[in-house]
C-alpha cells in the first residue's frame, strides 16, 4: 500500500533513508522548513537553507529513490524570537512561496508562546490565505494543550480558511481542541510526541476523516518508516484496508492537492 508522508525533514537524513522509505511504500513526501537544532544568526542562513530543501533535496529524493519531494516554507516559531532577523526573513518569504515544488507555508506556530511568535504566526497565516496555500502548524512541546488552544484562537481570529490548515503534533491532550475546528489533524509518530499505537487508538475513537500520520524524520531520535509501520500495525489490528489507505495516502493527497504546485500523480 502506497504512502505519502506529509512531514519529513529529510535534509537530516541520508540517501539510504530515501531508499528505505521508498521500499516501504513512501512514494511522496513533504518537507517543511524547520529549526535545524541551533538558532540561525543571519537572514541569509534561512535563504541558503530554503534553497537547499527546494532544489537539492527535491533532486536528491528523485535521484536516490524516485521519491516525489515537495516543500513548505516558513519561519518556525523558535527563531521568530529574534524580531529584526525574523522580519527580514518574512519580508522575503513571498518569493519562495511562488517557487516550483513549494506547496505551502510551514511549519509555523508556537514554541514558547511569546508575542513575537504570535505576530509571526499571524503574518504567515495571512500570507498563506492570500495565496490559497496549505499550512502546516507546529504545536509547542511544552504547555501543549494551552498552546494549541492559543493557536486555534489566532486561526479563528484571523478568519483564514481552516480546511487548508493542518494542526500537527497532536496528542491525547490536544485532540479535542483540534477536532473542534475545520482544520486537518496531524499526528507525528515520534518519541516525545505520540507513539503509533496511541495515535491508532485515537483514530479508533475519533475516526479517520481529516486525520494525517507523519514521521518528522528529523535529526532527533525518529524513524522515517514510522508511517509505513503504523500502516502495518493498523492492518494487523484488523482495520479495513480502505480506512488505512485513507489515513496514509488519500488524506495527505487531498490536503496538499489544494496547492497549485502539488503535481504528484498517484
Amino acid at each position: 500500500m502506497r504512502v505519502i508522508d506529509p512531514h519529513m525533514h529529510m535534509v537530516s537524513r541520508s540517501s539510504d533513508d530515501y531508499e528505505r522509505a521508498r521500499r516501504a511504500g513512501i512514494e511522496c513526501c513533504i518537507e517543511p522548513a524547520f529549526w535545524s537544532g541551533t538558532d540561525k544568526q543571519h537572514p541569509g542562513s534561512f535563504f541558503d537553507y530554503f534553497e537547499q530543501i527546494i532544489d537539492f533535496e527535491t533532486e536528491r529524493a528523485e535521484r536516490a529513490a524516485g521519491v516525489d519531494h515537495y516543500v513548505t516554507i516558513g519561519l518556525e516559531p523558535k527563531e521568530a524570537n529574534y524580531p529584526e532577523m525574523a522580519e527580514a526573513v518574512m519580508d522575503r518569504l513571498p518569493e519562495y512561496l511562488d517557487r516550483e515544488n513549494v506547496v505551502g507555508v510551514g511549519e509555523i506556530g508556537l514554541d514558547q508562546d511569546t508575542q513575537e511568535e504570535r505576530d509571526a504566526f499571524r503574518r504567515q497565516l495571512r500570507m498563506a490565505e492570500e495565496r490559497e496555500l496549505p499550512v502546516i502548524v507546529h504545536t509547542p512541546h511544552t504547555n501543549k494543550p494551552q498552546g494549541t488552544e492559543r493557536i486555534v484562537e489566532m486561526i479563528e481570529d484571523e478568519g483564514v480558511t481552516q480546511e487548508r490548515i493542518v494542526i500537527d503534533h497532536n496528542t491525547e491532550n490536544t485532540i479535542d481542541t483540534a477536532v473542534g475546528t475545520d482544520c486537518w489533524v496531524g499526528f507525528t509518530l515520534y518519541p516525545g510526541k505520540i507513539e503509533a499505537s496511541a495515535a491508532i487508538d485515537l483514530l479508533e475513537e475519533y475516526g479517520t476523516d481529516g486525520m494525517l500520520f507523519n514521521s518528522a524524520a528529523d535529526w532527533d531520535p525518529s524513524d522515517p518508516l514510522a508511517v509505513p509501520k503504523a500502516r502495518d500495525e493498523m492492518l494487523d489490528r484488523g482495520w479495513d484496508r480502505e480506512e488505512v489507505r485513507k489515513v496514509v495516502f488519500e488524506n495527505p493527497y487531498e490536503f496538499f492537492s489544494q496547492s497549485p504546485n502539488f503535481e504528484y500523480e498517484p
